[in-house]
């Protein structure tokens, strides 16, 4: 079989079979189940992988890790400009083609690359349907900033609409797209977009300020009670960590500095205070209760910023796989 009547899936498993075991083991590790399955069904099919056959799927997947690399470094005009030089132009055009469809470069490219406070100016005064689409293209981080600067009356709409959102007809997002710039029309991929959703709001929130998320998520339980319980199923907060198990917590104490853990019990509920300082050595306990008492009054903003970053200590052990966060919707089996 020649290497272009391979699917995606045979060139996949040719790819792996040509690493090696213990590359393609690290590989998996970053797949999702059905994607394993389906692909080690495919490897287990495979009876034999020619020389050439090999060689032509290992410059296929250079080529387009190439092409790639050159996309972030610069956009696509730029990568194609490259790869022109480097595999002639119709080569580079089908290089950058199956990036397009199997990678699913995702437009508004340049907005990603653009200061997210020019970005606001941009779209601040659109309609709050238009902002939410854009902000589902961009990092969570940037779409934070730009929420976090929208006006509270905005915000929640918004909010919502991202959450709400499912596909976006391509026709849509290049007549957004070519408002905002008149760059990358020619190379999306034709196919609706998915974008938005709980997934996406969750991930806003979670990074934007705490007065931010709280003013949202209150407004949201108001007009969209199912909409809002189904998004802090999947948030974490401060308060949270009562989710945590007494191991995780004092898993999560090791990596949080005693004065800012003071601070963020200075305005945490008395639930929440028992939970962590009974998982303080004795001393220490009564060390931080002392440093609360006397510290004196403390604005709310310290104490909220001081309570994103623990949170943000927490998020990172449950991403590095350190603890586990029970976050309901059926029990969890660890094994």
């Amino acid at each position: 079989m020649a290497n272009e009547d391979l699917t995606g899936v045979q060139k996949a498993a040719v790819l792996l079979i040509a690493l090696g075991p213990e590359k393609s083991a690290d590989i998996f590790k970053h797949l999702k189940e059905d994607e394993i399955e389906e692909l080690t069904l495919e490897i287990a099919n495979t009876r034999s992988v020619s020389p050439q056959m090999k060689e032509d799927v290992l410059n296929e997947f250079y080529q387009v890790c190439l092409a790639q690399q050159y996309i972030a470094e610069g956009g696509i005009a730029y990568a194609k400009e490259l790869l022109d030089k480097a595999l002639g132009g119709e080569k580079a055009q089908e290089v950058i083609s199956k990036l397009t469809a199997s990678l699913q470069v995702r437009p508004f490219e340049f907005v990603r690359k653009t200061d997210p406070s020019q970005v606001l100016n941009f779209i601040q005064d659109e309609h709050p349907q238009t902002i939410a689409m854009i902000l589902s293209y961009l990092t969570p981080a940037q779409a934070a900033m730009i929420m976090s600067a929208l006006g509270p009356e905005v915000q929640a709409d918004v909010a919502r609409r991202i959450a709400t959102m499912d596909r976006t007809s391509p026709d849509v997002v290049k007549e957004v797209e070519r408002v905002l710039e008149r760059k990358l029309s020619s190379l999306i991929n034709q196919d609706y977009t998915i974008v938005g959703g709980v997934d996406a709001i969750v991930n806003i929130l979670n990074t934007v300020d705490r007065s931010t998320e709280k003013h949202i998520m209150e407004s949201m339980e108001i007009d969209e009670p199912e909409l809002a319980d189904e998004i802090r199923k999947k948030m974490f907060v401060f308060e949270d960590i009562l989710l945590l198990d007494d191991r995780a917590i004092q898993r999560v104490l090791r990596d949080v500095d005693n004065n800012d853990l003071s601070i963020a019990l200075k305005g945490a509920n008395e639930e929440v205070q028992n939970a962590i300082l009974r998982n303080l050595s004795k001393r220490l306990a009564a060390m931080i209760k002392e440093e609360m008492e006397f510290m004196g009054p403390v604005r709310m903003k310290d104490v909220e910023e001081t309570q994103q970053k623990i949170v943000g200590v927490i998020r990172k052990l449950e991403d590095s796989q350190e603890i586990i966060i029970s976050r309901g919707g059926g029990d969890e089996i660890v094994v």
